[in-house]
């Protein structure tokens, strides 16, 4: 009897690779969960096989991933939970500008999902005034202190690199 009751839950879970609801908006419940910030619902959406890199359909916010959302709002625990689970760091979403999780972190001037992005290999060109990366400062200024992070993390590589090689020699 519990093998028939198990073999009939399994029939009923609802898998998310076959159809994929969205809102008004082309998000997913993935899109909500991380817009959120709630944790238990990522995982639990994740586990049941929702795509961690869904692109949300609508007009206002084609391309738009989880990962964009969660970054756009600060939360690091579910930034972490996607990228676990193979959230692309940088995805970018559909039009002109083509954002990245980075990009939404900095409009919102979110200091710690921007030097957690950036830590964890968020691209950033050379260049602060690369148009092929970067939308205009005006719509983004906290690009600007992306910059000075990853400048930190560089010399803070640097430095630990340069203890590393003083220490070995002596």
């Amino acid at each position: 009897m519990p093998q028939e009751q198990e073999a009939s839950h399994r029939r009923s879970r609802r898998s998310y690779r076959a159809s994929v609801e969205r809102d008004d908006r082309g998000w997913t419940l993935l899109h909500i969960g991380a817009r959120k910030g709630d944790l238990r619902e990522v995982k639990r959406l994740l586990d049941e096989g929702m795509d961690v890199n869904a692109p949300a359909q609508g007009p206002k916010s084609p391309g738009v991933t989880p990962l964009h959302l969660a970054s756009q709002g600060g939360h690091l625990k579910v930034m972490d939970e996607l990228l676990e689970r193979g959230a692309n760091i940088d995805a970018r979403t559909k039009g002109a500008c083509g954002w990245t999780p980075l990009h939404n972190a900095a409009k919102e001037r979110k200091r710690k999902a921007i030097r957690f992005l950036v830590e964890n290999g968020a691209f950033l060109p050379d260049d602060i005034n690369d148009s092929r990366f970067n939308p205009p400062l005006h719509y983004c200024p906290g690009l600007e202190w992306a910059y000075e992070e990853m400048k930190r993390i560089q010399e803070g590589n640097l430095s630990s690199a340069g203890e590393g090689s003083y220490s070995s020699g002596s």
